[in-house]
């Protein structure tokens, strides 16, 4: 054990693992450990850094919002929350119905939407809420009672009850969905199970049957969102209009931010006094937010995500590895399956030959890199991949 890592084991928390590295610093798609040694960041903070490291216009919107106003407290809003709503609304087309309740991070978006499905409760009749089987949405008491992980929950029950979870097929909505639900939970593609997509005509049958039934249909977009897949929101594949979408990770850019944003009759759930954050909508993080969804619209991101995801897709299958089994995702959120168990192997391999992905599970290799993202970086991480793999294979 070194320095750093004696200095972590001593005093942070064992709710987490030891990490892999301690950075120092980073540009672009790269980062810098303490050692010197650099690595193509093909997580970006897992689906967070949107515009990759130091980009100038994040490290302007700090530090020139740093310099006016920071923090004000719920009691005050300013320019930058008042833009903010106005962007996201915008960009989900939740229309003039639209409104958003400002957080600090995914869990908190989705602790909101939470208590939004328990306000869906007029007459007191809907005491149901449906989330899917292998999802995740935080880990606080609420949002986890919503993942659909029995590993992550059971040290923690009892968690707060009504929350059933069920397979993603379009024969459990059909079968579940009913009068007594206030809300149905999804992610339109579940990224910690292993960037695994819904079935085709999974999202429009949630959308119908919610509708007919008077459930509210609240998309977790936390990971999905700011561009990552090529639209603005996941959900926009599909072509429908959800009740309410969370997000966070990439619309901050590398800044602590979340949001709820709610369409339609749901905007009208909420009430004074029933929700806060004391630091939820301060003008620093939602000038940044402001920046880095400006920025991901002018440079035209939305439109890389499609294209680079695509090509990514292409290098992994020409490789022609053993390990490899499939390419899954859509723009730059992205999973490769493999044939064995060795995801842990691939990971460690792949951060020894200078590249960053992750291990969903134990058969799947997650990638979320930066939007920006170009031709020489895909070049490179398809030859360190393919190394990693190759050097894995080699053991077996």
């Amino acid at each position: 054990m070194n320095a750093w890592q004696d200095r972590f084991d001593r005093r942070l928390m064992r709710s987490m693992a030891m990490p892999l590295a301690k950075l120092e610093r980073g540009e672009g798609s790269r980062v810098w450990d303490d050692t010197g040694k650099e690595y193509l960041d093909f997580l970006a903070g897992i689906a967070v850094n949107a515009l990759g490291h130091a980009h100038p216009v994040f490290v302007e919107a700090v530090s020139a919002q740093a310099a006016k106003l920071a923090h004000v407290s719920n009691y005050f809003t300013t320019e930058p929350a008042l833009e903010l709503a106005e962007r996201i609304t915008r960009l989900a087309g939740a229309g003039d119905a639209g409104r958003v309740w400002f957080g600090n991070s995914g869990a908190e978006a989705n602790e909101a939407a939470f208590k939004l499905a328990r306000l869906n409760n007029s007459g007191g009749a809907r005491t149901r809420v449906l989330s899917l089987v292998d999802g995740f949405h935080g880990r606080t008491m609420g949002s986890l009672a919503l993942t659909g992980k029995a590993h992550m929950r059971d040290a923690f029950e009892p968690l707060p009850g009504g929350v059933e979870h069920i397979p993603a097929t379009i024969e459990a909505l059909e079968a579940n969905i009913d009068d007594a639900v206030a809300a149905l939970f999804l992610e339109p593609i579940q990224g910690e199970a292993g960037v695994v997509e819904l079935p085709d005509g999974f999202l429009e049958t949630a959308r119908e049957l919610t509708h007919r039934h008077g459930a509210l249909l609240i998309v977790d977009e936390i990971q999905t969102g700011a561009g990552r897949t090529g639209e603005w929101f996941a959900f926009q594949h599909a072509g429908i209009t959800p009740d309410a979408i969370t997000v966070a990770k990439g619309i901050g850019g590398g800044f602590p931010i979340g949001a709820l944003v709610t369409f339609g009759r749901a905007s009208s759930l909420y009430s004074k006094g029933q929700h806060g954050s004391t630091f939820g909508g301060n003008p620093l993080a939602t000038a940044v937010a402001n920046a880095v969804l400006g920025e991901i619209e002018r440079a035209g991101l939305l439109e890389n995500a499609t294209r680079r995801g695509r090509q990514i897709g292409e290098r992994v299958a020409a490789l022609e590895s053993p390990l490899v089994a499939g390419v899954r995702g859509r723009g730059l959120l992205i999973g490769i399956a493999l044939t064995e168990p060795v995801a842990a192997a691939v990971v460690a391999e792949a951060m020894h030959g200078g590249l960053i992905v992750n291990a969903a599970n134990d058969s799947t290799i997650r990638m979320a890199p930066p939007l920006i993202i170009d031709d020489d970086d895909i070049d490179e991480f398809a030859a360190r991949l393919g190394n990693s793999l190759a050097a894995v294979a080699a053991t077996l």
